[in-house]
């Protein structure tokens, strides 16, 4: 998994729903400007993604919205109007084929376990 660093000044664990020792690390790397999430089973990192610092405030926006928003009724919005039958997604950055949703889906995507 690469180098194994110890938690930075700014940070937090985060405890997965599922239990079984299962956490999120969330640590701020200023010196490569990157936040770092990884995910962990007990002592054992089982993956990691760097995110740029430039990147976290879309991120930021996205999870308010999603707690502001809670699980919207199927087929309406956030604001309570009744929703587009598409949901608008937009092109970022200059990875071929990345595409982000800028609304939340109306039906709520299967979860897997």
């Amino acid at each position: 998994m690469g180098e194994v660093l110890p938690m930075p000044g700014v940070g937090d664990l985060f405890t997965d729903l599922r239990g079984d020792d299962r956490m999120m690390r969330v640590s701020y790397h200023p010196e490569r400007s990157a936040v770092v999430l990884s995910l962990w089973r007990g002592a054992v990192c089982r993956g990691s993604f760097r995110l740029a610092v430039e990147e976290a405030g879309r991120l930021r926006a996205l999870l308010e919205m999603i707690e502001a928003a809670g699980v919207p009724p199927a087929g309406t919005t956030v604001e309570g109007e009744v929703a587009p039958e598409a949901t608008e997604v937009v092109q970022t950055g200059d990875v071929s084929d990345a595409a982000r949703r800028v609304a939340l889906p109306v039906v709520p995507a299967p979860r897997v376990a």
